[in-house]
């Protein structure tokens, strides 16, 4: 292939400058009707400076790739957690079954189901401890890799009204990433 058709080939590949200005508008217009839905405190937290940097961001279109990479991990993670939690649940139903089978004096199984449930009840508590834990430390690493790709929004923190608009972010990339830019309409 000689270099002349090879510019030209690539030429033909890269964007117009008008293209992707018009795209970027398309994906603002969008980006600024998601914002509209939102509760009128989370409107005022959102700048539409951050959804112009935020429309900027998706034209690689790579960041759709990595929230759905994250989102996809992250419900993979949900459901063993769940399962997590099924098995102390189901450890105790089956030592119930066990004490209620062995004993017949039904004050001496009250007393010992008592017991049972005292342990399984401090037990659950550890385990919803261990599984609050396991999602915050996601809920950071998605964030980081949210800040190291570059998304506008986000960054480290533990700040529940943060963490809450870094969601709507991520919810407004997630409805941008299934639209279909035409650039001739």
């Amino acid at each position: 292939m000689n270099y002349i058709y090879s510019v030209a080939l690539l030429e033909q590949q890269q964007p117009t400058p008008e293209y992707i200005q018009r795209k970027i508008y398309f994906l603002v217009d969008h980006l600024r009707k998601f914002h509209a839905e939102l509760p009128e405190n989370l409107q005022t937290r959102i700048s539409y400076d951050l959804l112009t940097e935020l429309a900027n961001c998706v034209l690689n279109e790579g960041i759709f790739v990595i929230v759905t990479a994250l989102m996809e991990l992250q419900h993979e993670t949900e459901r063993h957690l769940i399962k997590m939690r099924m098995q102390v649940e189901n450890e105790y139903d089956i030592e119930v079954a066990g004490w209620k089978s062995k004993i017949k004096d039904p004050e001496e199984l009250e007393h010992i189901l008592g017991l049972i449930k005292i342990k399984h009840t401090k037990k659950l508590t550890e385990s919803d401890k261990k599984i609050i834990n396991i999602l915050d430390q996601k809920v950071n690493d998605q964030q980081s890799t949210l800040q190291k790709a570059g998304v506008p929004g986000f960054y480290v923190t533990e700040n529940p009204k943060e963490i809450k608009i870094q969601m709507f972010l991520l919810d407004f990339i997630l409805r941008l990433s299934s639209l279909k830019y035409e650039p001739n309409k």
